[in-house]
Formats: C-alpha cells, sequence, structure tokens
C-alpha cells in the first residue's frame, strides 16, 4: 500500500513574518527580565537562641552593581526534613548602603536551613542559601560536607 502526501507550498513570506515577530517578542521584553542576582547573606544571633538578623547583599550576577529598589522576601526549609520545618517568608527592609537588606529571622530548631530570597518589583529571581545555624555560629557549609543535625 502506498500513501502519497500532498503538500502545499508555504508562501514565501511566512518565514520571514515568524522570524519578525519573534524577534520583535524578544526585544520588546523588559530589560530587566534578564538581570539575575546574586546573594551574600550574613546572619548572627539576635535576641534569642533561635533568633537571627540577617544582611543580604545582593547584586546584579553580571554588572556587580548593586541591586536597589527591589522587594526581597526571605522564606527557609530545612532540607533535610522536607515539609516539616519550614519559615513563613520575612519581609526585608532596604538598607542605606546600596544593595543591602536586613531581616529578622525566627527559625524552629538549629542545623541547615535553605534561605529562598525570592525577589519582585524592578527585578523578578530566586536566589538559594545553604546555612548551618549552630547557636551563635552561623556558616555554608562545605560541598560535600554532612550536616551535623541529629535527632
Amino acid at each position: 500500500m502506498v500513501f502519497r502526501l500532498r503538500m502545499k507550498p508555504v508562501p514565501a513570506a511566512l518565514p520571514g513574518l515568524a522570524a519578525t515577530v519573534v524577534l520583535l517578542s524578544v526585544l520588546s521584553a523588559p530589560a530587566h527580565a534578564q538581570t539575575r542576582a546574586k546573594a551574600d547573606v550574613a546572619c548572627k544571633q539576635a535576641g534569642g537562641p533561635l533568633q537571627y538578623d540577617c544582611v543580604v547583599k545582593l547584586i546584579d550576577a553580571r554588572s556587580n552593581a548593586p541591586l536597589t529598589g527591589v522587594t526581597l522576601s526571605i522564606g527557609a526549609d530545612m532540607p533535610s526534613m522536607p515539609g516539616v520545618h519550614h519559615l513563613r517568608p520575612a519581609r526585608a527592609v532596604e538598607d542605606a548602603e546600596k544593595g543591602n537588606y536586613r531581616a529578622h529571622l525566627v527559625l524552629d530548631m538549629h542545623g541547615e536551613w535553605a534561605l529562598q530570597l525570592n525577589l519582585s518589583g524592578l527585578v523578578r529571581d530566586r536566589v538559594v542559601k545553604l546555612l548551618r545555624f549552630e547557636g551563635a555560629e552561623v556558616t555554608e557549609p562545605k560541598p560535600g560536607e554532612r550536616s551535623r543535625h541529629r535527632h
């Protein structure tokens, strides 16, 4: 059994028109949509044993310029216990120093926490930072290092 397909010719202008539409949609996208953030997070114990004041320094990943005028909220989860220990997002306040934001976090327990830095407004992005909170000591775990958290 032989099947024959009949193909109709495509008008010559159609591929060019499609390319123009794609190009215009890329060029008309807002420039800030392409901005990617990098973050450094420093936290210190404040108030109580599970309370921390954190300073987040946000910079543009390409230009290393400070990111200002964004809305930043910080949420957190314990990767070792997904869905069990979860911190509701706390709103960070922009500091006088460009690119610096401050937030107060109250954790459920000590251990490793994955902080979700959610940026909105002029820049929309999410940066996840893994930090180990052990009393007054707050550090970034080394690659391959296992959590010291025990039950």
